[in-house]
């Protein structure tokens, strides 16, 4: 059953765009919300890595168990008791921290379950974004919608400072901290450049995290 307000195209993006951020090394991947299994099976389809991932909606977990090598099928909290320690070179959040209650205790309990050299990948939204900032600060419009940075079924929201700082915090040693997907917006160009520069992260919709313990 889907999670409500979300269609079923909500579980079935690959997320290419992230391929690049996935060490070449790696070889064992587990994939926290990997929805139906897209960019797991497009990295395994590239590299031959073994594939896990953990997805709640049964629909979606059912479909990624097709592509993938191991699916678990549950809340992410309780899915890491089933995960086995020192096993991963490369563990995956795309746009999934920012659902949880408590993302922090989830990241710490990840820790053991990579390998020596593995690392952390995350696709976070940036609550700054440009468009989403001129609605809450200009227009005084803090209004939930069905998908996007402000998505209703978000819990947690984060800006560039806030990620790096929530990293080094649970003791992870960030190796990769930049912006994608950039507005295109020419009136962000001029207010970034005569606020010389003050607004640059306001430009990007997600920023991707690349950390290691």
């Amino acid at each position: 059953m889907n999670t409500p307000g979300k269609s079923q195209g909500y579980y079935e993006s690959e997320r290419a765009d992230m391929l690049r951020y996935i060490p070449a090394t790696v070889r064992t991947t587990l994939e926290f919300g990997c929805g139906c299994g897209g960019f797991s099976a497009l990295l395994k389809a590239r590299s031959g890595v073994e594939s896990w991932a953990v997805e709640v909606e049964e629909t979606a977990a059912h479909e990624a168990a097709r592509r993938l090598d191991k699916v678990i099928c549950a809340d992410a909290h309780v899915a890491v008791a089933e995960i086995p320690d020192r096993r991963f070179d490369c563990i995956i959040f795309f746009d999934v921290l920012e659902h949880l209650v408590d993302p922090y205790s989830l990241l710490l309990a990840v820790k053991p379950k990579l390998t020596a050299k593995g690392v952390v990948v995350a696709s976070i939204p940036n609550i700054r974004y440009y468009r989403t900032f001129l609605k809450f600060v200009v227009h005084g419009d803090w209004q939930h919608e069905d998908q996007g940075i402000m998505d209703r079924t978000h819990l947690r929201f984060f800006t560039y400072k806030s990620i790096g700082n929530t990293f080094q915090r649970l003791a992870y040693r960030i190796l990769t901290l930049e912006g994608i997907h950039p507005t295109s917006s020419r009136t962000y160009r001029l207010l970034n450049g005569i606020l010389l520069n003050a607004l640059w992260d306001v430009r990007y919709q997600h920023f991707v995290v690349v950390a290691a313990p």
